[in-house]
């Protein structure tokens, strides 16, 4: 199902196929057919087969359909850009085959690792982002009947999107799974609880990959927080336990090099890929972004699993943890067996909110 250099060469029976705005079905030779319909389209002189409709405006409170597309096929990359204070309002939404509730459900900007509304450099192998706010993934997403892709805009503008939407039609082998990805968000962490990644994950998959967005609203180191996860009947103690947050994003120490400095760092699994500091003003808070995609070591379920972290510093003296309220975000990313759990409520606009 898949492509990499030891095979590229390889012939195929799959068909490429490519959704835009401008070939909105995503139809051979379809491509490029907008006509500008006024003076204030920058193609107006050149007329058709120019640059015509390259996004979408989405009005406030609309949810635009991008994509409608009949399996069996899979996705094989999305490409997506808006404003960069526009990526928490922006909802992104995929079903399969005909289902009533998304399998994907999260802000643009925090599906693609980029929370705060502001883009980073990301460059791992699911997902990159790219100056200044392009947004690509790369997770392969087979279906057999249809997939639907939605984007709501809450904001209280109009927005602007642009997307590409690569696919091939082709068979999909009978123990494919589908992708899935929910977004979660607690503002603040309830104290001496542990903050819910997910929990209503119900059948059989693999979880590959935590997006973390972090604000620390305490002085002090903030990572000490184990994740746990809680596979097939866990219930008190979890099956697989880490040892700090940084240790599970791949880093350790803190994340400090050079001593007194965090240090950002972006590679193929895991990453550091935001550190955005106060300004003396009214950014008052330090805010982290971090990723970790189980690529080669995904966590195999048979049916089911919860996932928490813990959010934890240190007192003064550095002798006692003290448990925080930080504001964390995370998106989750897995494949499983249809049907699924449906997921919560997804945070209001106020909910949503970056400050």
């Amino acid at each position: 199902m898949g492509t990499d250099l030891s095979n590229l060469f390889m012939l195929s029976d799959h068909v490429s196929r490519s959704i835009s705005a401008e070939n909105p079905t995503g139809e051979k030779g379809r491509g490029g057919m907008a006509i500008p319909e006024d003076e204030s389209n920058p193609a107006y002189d050149l007329g058709q087969g120019w640059k015509v409709r390259p996004c979408i405006k989405i009005a406030s409170g609309e949810t635009a359909e991008i994509a409608q597309i009949e399996g069996p096929a899979i996705i094989k990359s999305i490409w997506m850009t808006c404003f960069p204070e526009a990526s928490r309002w922006l909802l992104l939404r995929i079903y399969w085959d005909g289902e009533e509730t998304p399998s994907v459900e999260a802000p643009i900007g925090d599906f693609f690792c980029s929370g705060w509304n502001q883009p980073t450099f990301v460059a791992s192998l699911p997902i990159n982002v790219n100056p200044a706010g392009g947004y690509n993934c790369y997770f392969q997403m087979p279906f057999r009947k249809s997939a639907r892709i939605t984007v709501e805009n809450v904001s209280r503008e109009e927005q602007i999107c642009f997307y590409q939407i690569n696919y091939d039609l082709t068979s999909v082998e009978d123990k494919a799974a589908y992708f899935h990805a929910q977004f979660h968000r607690s503002n603040p962490v309830t104290y001496r609880e542990p903050y819910v990644i997910v929990d209503n994950i119900v059948g059989k998959g693999q979880y590959v990959g935590t997006y973390l967005a972090w604000q620390v609203n305490n002085n002090q180191w903030w990572g000490e927080g184990e994740i746990k996860f809680y596979m097939d009947g866990d219930q008190e103690f979890p099956t697989i336990c880490g040892t700090g947050t940084e240790d599970y994003f791949g880093g350790a120490w803190n994340f400090e090099l050079p001593k007194g400095a965090y240090h950002p760092y972006t590679n193929l699994y895991a990453g550091l890929c935001q550190v955005i500091k106060p300004d003396g003003l009214f950014q008052a808070n330090q805010r982290f972004g971090m990723y970790r995609f189980h690529v080669y070591d995904p966590i195999y379920f048979e049916k089911s699993l919860k996932v928490t972290i813990q959010a934890l510093g240190w007192r003064n003296g550095f002798k006692r943890f003290l448990p925080l309220q930080d504001d964390i975000s995370s998106v989750v990313y897995w494949y499983q067996s249809e049907p699924h759990q449906p997921y919560p409520p997804m945070p209001d606009r106020d909910a949503l909110e970056v400050i």
